[in-house]
Order: structure tokens, then sequence, then C-alpha cells
């Protein structure tokens, strides 16, 4: 299993030399995800399928560049995988879907050739793969920071188990590049990343609303207007909270609907895909994520 992600907080703190921005993020799995099925093969070369249209099935997909890091780091590059991705988490999305499925296929192919790598080594492998891949090697809940490989292990929250997490998905994309271009430094939030972490690691998602920040928010909807429209109407739904996820184009809406008949009339939208999901952790590095 495959899970995704949401981004509880999300602070953009600055741009680098590099191009890159540092931020400060607190990641929690969900439970939204694909099923990848991989074995060995006596094959002279991968193979891979997946069942959603667009998703490149050749060496530029994440999972593909995932299994090729990890033969060359552990020297077993005549051994070959079949593996099918069966997709169900959407794409563009600020959910980490295609992170997550490379972090899964680190995870299981080293499983497969008898766990050659530690956690840890995991872990520093996935970075140089990208940005979210390293999360989805915690266990579920970690504050990220540098681009967001630097991740560091949190505590489940206090109210994890109780969280009921709603995602809400307009039919449309936005990339991450084009969001970070439209970024107004001037407008950046100004609270401190660790007090709201602190906040969560002492509270849970029943935080003060000031500390639900997403700096990319604001610019995905100058970009989008549709999904600022989409969001005030989930808003009006009254639900705990109400945020976008990464980049977007998701939208998270924590808690119960207190507004059904607006509620309905979200759900019976032709341009929005709607997910019913809860909170995950694994259990401990020897597990993975479970399939719910």
């Amino acid at each position: 299993f495959s899970p995704s992600k949401i981004n509880l907080f999300l602070r953009i703190l600055r741009k680098r030399p590099d191009n890159y921005h540092d931020l400060s993020s607190l990641f929690q799995a969900i439970s939204l995800g694909d099923t990848l099925t991989i074995e060995k093969v006596a094959s002279p070369s991968d193979k891979f399928t997946c069942n959603m249209p667009g998703v490149p099935v050749d060496s530029s997909n994440l999972v593909l560049k995932a299994v090729n890091l990890l033969r060359s780091h552990t020297g077993t590059n005549d051994v070959k995988f079949d593996i099918d991705l069966y997709k169900r988490c959407p794409a563009q999305a600020g959910l980490g879907g295609g992170s997550a499925n490379a972090a899964t296929a680190l995870y299981a192919c080293n499983k497969l050739l008898g766990s050659p790598c530690t956690s840890e080594e995991l872990i520093e492998m996935s970075a140089e793969l990208g940005s979210d891949i390293t999360f989805f090697l915690s266990k579920g809940t970690a504050y990220c920071t540098g681009r967001g490989e630097i991740m560091n292990e949190v505590a489940p929250l206090k109210d994890s188990n109780d969280v009921k997490c709603t995602i809400v998905k307009i039919n449309l994309g936005l990339s991450t590049p084009t969001v970070f271009k439209a970024l107004d430094y001037d407008r950046l939030s100004a609270t401190d990343p660790e007090e709201i972490l602190k906040q969560f690691s002492e509270k849970g998602t029943k935080v003060s609303p000031e500390y639900f920040v997403n700096d990319l928010q604001s610019p995905a909807f100058e970009c989008l207007p549709k999904l600022k429209e989409l969001k005030e109407m989930c808003d009006e739904c009254d639900f705990d909270t109400v945020m976008m996820s990464g980049s977007g184009t998701s939208i998270f809406c924590l808690g119960e609907s207190g507004n059904s008949e607006t509620w309905r009339r979200v759900n019976g939208r032709d341009d929005v895909q709607v997910f019913e999901t809860k909170f995950i952790n694994r259990n401990s590095e020897a597990e993975w994520y479970d399939e719910p």
C-alpha cells in the first residue's frame, strides 16, 4: 500500500540560491492511496505497468528511478522487477502520491533484495530523488524542513485516531513550480513554525485556527480562481478546518460537515472528486503502512 499525505501546516521561509525554497511543514500520512505489486523476475529488464492513463511507464517515472537508485547503491543491477501500480490518488493534488509510490518501491524492493539497506540508508537515498519522498519513510507524522527532505519524526497527534479527513479535489491540476512563481514573499505568514509545531504536538488538530497555515494557498488561488471558489464553498460546509494541501489542488476538510445542504452541492459537482480518508501511521520501521 502506498499512502498519500496532507500538510497540516506549510510555511515557506525563503528562496535559496539553488532556486529551491526552504520550508517548514508538518506532514501527515492519510489512507487515500495506491497499490504497488512487485516481484523479482528472471528478465533482462524491468516491467512497469499502471492503470491510470497519462502516468509515464518509462524510466522517467519516480518508481523506476527509485528502483534504479537502490540497485546502484546495492550493486544488484542484475536483479529485475515486475511492478504494477494501481493508482487511486489523483495527480497534481498536493497529496504526494507519486513521491509515496517511489518511497513504497524503495522499501519493498529493499525487502525483496534481503534488506541490504537500513532504514537510515533508505532515508538518505530518498533525498536524491525528490523533496517529499523522504517523508513517507517516516512512521506517518513528521516535521520536514530544508526543501522538505530533512525529516524529523513526530509522535502521532493526540487525536489522530479520531480525525475524519475528507479530501475534495477539483478536476484541474497545478504544477508546483507554477504556484511558487506566483508566490508573494511580502505576504508570507510571520508565525514561527516551531511554535506551530508545538501547538500541534500539544493539542492535535484542535489547535487555534491561525496555526493552520499554508503559504502556498494564496498563490495557488491566484493561479486557479476556481480552486478558491471551491475552498470557499467547503468553508460554508462548517467543517472544523478547511485548507489546501501542499501546492494544491486538493482541499482537506477535518471533522464533520455542519451544513449538509452545501456539502451535498459540493459532492454533486461533476468537476470535483471527494475521498473519505483518515490519518494513518506505521507501528514500527519493520512494518509498512497497512492498506485500509
